[in-house]
């Protein structure tokens, strides 16, 4: 089983393919997961990707096409695999489709995550981080047991400034314009499959296991 996921930042994508990942035995592939073991590896692309990464700039199209390429032509996704991350762009969808051609698979669904915009910024607005160990918190699905105190070393809690509503609003707004249309590109091959994502993790789980089972059963 091959799947993408698609879905704007805050919709729980990440959470999700943890559990399929699980469930199907087959792996993760989260775009920076895949740079960084590239990176260290330091494959062909991954040497190309590298200047970027530590200048924290955007890794062009094309190494990150690269990278994705590199990954999916190991053996451990023959079984199946499921692509957070990527594609993002029209560009990068189209050249998935060619990589797969050429090593004669293809993408069983694509999962995508819708929510209200303004349920996205409630949550991500939500999070916070001990500015001493780093333990991530969310105040409204994982809060610590004391308000504002992490639980494991006491340190102070502290909200990132890309956390905060006006950043995750311009987020959304970038992510509407550049990785909304996959929506419309994926629903015309015949292989979207909405999935309500604004419950909680065990809900939203729920339909994703009905909705692929329904996929690929050929009912979807």
């Amino acid at each position: 089983m091959r799947i993408i996921l698609l879905g704007p930042p805050g919709a729980g994508k990440g959470t999700q393919a943890k559990r399929i990942e699980e469930a199907f035995g087959i792996p993760q592939l989260a775009t920076g997961d895949i740079l960084r073991l590239a990176i260290r590896e330091g494959t062909e692309w991954g040497k190309k990707a590298e200047p970027f990464v530590r200048e924290g700039q955007l890794v062009p199209d094309e190494v990150v096409i690269g990278v994705v390429k590199e990954r999916l032509s190991r053996d451990d996704v023959r079984r199946g695999f499921i692509l957070d991350g990527f594609p993002r762009t029209l560009r990068q969808a189209e050249a998935l489709e060619e990589m797969l051609k050429e090593l004669h698979m293809a993408i069983d669904a694509v999962l995508y995550f819708d929510i209200p915009a303004e349920e996205l910024v409630r949550r991500l607005s939500a999070r916070r981080v001990c500015e001493n160990c780093q333990t991530p918190y969310n105040l409204i699905s994982s809060p610590p047991r004391s308000d504002e105190v992490c639980d494991r070393c006491g340190g102070k809690l502290v909200q990132r400034p890309d956390d905060t509503p006006e950043v995750i609003r311009k987020r959304l707004a970038v992510y509407e314009e550049q990785t909304r249309p996959l929506v419309e590109f994926y629903a015309r091959k015949g292989l979207l499959v909405t999935v309500p994502a604004s419950g909680s993790i065990e809900e939203t789980y729920a339909r994703v296991k009905e909705l692929l089972a329904k996929k690929l059963r050929g009912n979807g």
